[in-house]
């Protein structure tokens, strides 16, 4: 499934002759080591279940790993690229793998819903906001500011006090 988060135990397998008969699932070679892994309902050596972005080899980091989007991920890239929950943190819904997101301290957000609390414009690549609480607001509306005359402004060229910058 590629919209939702799998987790799979990583399990060492030990025997005298291993994974005898068995293909390894990552480069497809026979599995003849002593120690093998079996990880979302395949096989692997050790050498080869790997962290698609980082390359880590997942057993020796861990027991668990995710797959999501044709991935096989170790926790922390998944939660680096996915966001905790792999869900949007401003609607909820899940956040496809092929999506572009944006992010801010740590949260995820559909680029339709990366929004001004107040004025419900949405925040783009190189646009200041601030984030208070949780909460997204584009420079002209951030609490405490004054409201500027008009939303049309370019905010990169806003010469109030920067919190945060879209990256």
């Amino acid at each position: 499934m590629v919209n939702s988060r799998v987790e799979s135990s990583a399990v060492a397998v030990t025997g005298g002759s291993g994974g005898a008969g068995r293909s390894c699932a990552g480069c497809g070679g026979r599995i003849s080591d002593r120690f093998l892994l079996f990880s979302m309902e395949r096989y692997w050596h050790t050498r080869c279940l790997k962290c698609s972005c980082c390359q880590a080899q997942l057993g020796e980091i861990g027991t668990t790993c995710y797959s999501k989007g044709g991935m096989i991920l170790c926790r922390t890239d998944y939660i680096r690229l996915f966001g905790h929950s792999g869900a949007c943190s401003a609607c909820g819904q899940s956040i496809p793998a092929s999506e572009m997101v944006m992010r801010a301290q740590g949260n995820v957000y559909h680029l339709k819903c990366f929004t001004c609390a107040t004025c419900r414009n949405r925040l783009m690549p190189g646009d200041r906001f601030h984030y208070v609480n949780g909460t997204i607001f584009c420079e002209h509306d951030r609490p405490g500011g004054a409201l500027l005359s008009s939303h049309l402004t370019p905010l990169q060229n806003s010469t109030l006090l920067p919190d945060q910058k879209v990256c």
